[in-house]
């Protein structure tokens, strides 16, 4: 089982940069230890600032260093980073065109106990409406270390989505291809299609492993990249195989399944399912404990499949 945490594949993959690149500066609202990063401060002190708890400040910061010339990255708890902040993000970032790289950690239902004022179950809702942000959720630590260093190269505002657990790795190491905006397709499958993103993706996975034994054929879309989003895999899939199921650490409106949904609605109308969190304050427990509760785990999806599947 994998024991390496997602921001601390960041951490450590963004000292190693930032060695190279004195223009990488890191900031932190009060999150260098929930982030994983007193490495990155430890090392290199004078490429790192402290806000303390003001979401709103880091991110018109972090757009100030930008505009500065500076490649600013941003660690703060997605919970206050994506609502809180939401109007320095929209104005500061996106609209302003700055390139600020804005990491939400502890995301989706990582706080647990904490309850509604600190899960991230409408983040994806509310930055995807955002023009000119890009939107990611890495499924495993060695997306994670791709994806940090996609960005490291890629210009432009990027909200970035990870929980605060280590999760069990849906890759088998990080040499493959990695594109912003293109995903992943881990398993082939012709029955159905399950797409997922982030830590539910290594759920997908294990349903489809699940289905196989029925004999239906699952295939798994790894939607890293929310936005802009690869609208070719989702209509190739619901086109080869006649229906879709999407499974997300999000609220059902607005996030994955939604986005999902305006592109098969619009170009091939096929039976759909979306699995997220209702529209209620979710339950509070560890992220196994909410995922059992809200039917995101492999029984409860298999069983939704079947019936898809054999028109039940």
């Amino acid at each position: 089982m994998n024991k390496i945490a997602n921001r601390q594949v960041i951490c450590e993959t963004l000292l190693d940069r930032a060695r190279q690149d004195r223009d990488i500066v890191l900031l932190a609202s009060d999150s260098r230890g929930s982030a994983s990063m007193a490495p990155f401060v430890k090392e290199l002190p004078e490429q790192f600032v402290e806000t303390g708890i003001a979401e709103q400040n880091i991110v018109g910061i972090a757009a100030g260093l930008a505009a500065s010339g500076k490649k600013p990255w941003v660690t703060s708890p997605a919970c206050f980073l994506s609502m809180r902040a939401i109007e320095q993000v929209k104005v500061d970032v996106a609209y302003s065109g700055t390139d600020v790289k804005l990491i939400g950690i502890s995301g989706g239902v990582s706080y647990g106990a904490l309850g509604m004022s600190h899960h991230s179950l409408q983040d994806i809702a509310v930055t995807r409406a955002i023009p000119g942000l890009t939107i990611i959720l890495p499924a495993d630590r060695h997306e994670t270390k791709k994806m940090t260093e996609a960005l490291a190269m890629y210009k432009g505002g990027v909200y970035v989505r990870i929980g605060r657990n280590p999760v069990q790795d849906c890759y088998e190491s990080d040499d493959y291809p990695f594109e912003i905006g293109k995903a992943v397709t881990l398993r082939e499958g012709t029955d159905i299609t399950l797409i997922a993103a982030g830590e539910t993706v290594r759920v997908a996975l294990d349903t489809s492993d699940a289905l196989a034994q029925e004999g239906i054929s699952c295939r798994v879309i790894n939607m890293h990249t929310i936005k802009p989003l690869d609208t070719e895999a989702i209509i190739k899939a619901a086109q080869e195989t006649g229906r879709i199921i999407t499974v997300e650490e999000h609220s059902i409106f607005g996030g994955l399944g939604a986005a999902v949904a305006e592109v098969v609605v619009q170009n091939c109308a096929v039976p759909m399912k979306i699995i997220g969190i209702p529209d209620e304050p979710a339950i509070t427990g560890n992220t196994a404990e909410v995922f059992n509760h809200y039917g995101i785990h492999v029984d409860a999806i298999s069983t939704i499949a079947v019936r898809m599947v054999n028109r039940v």
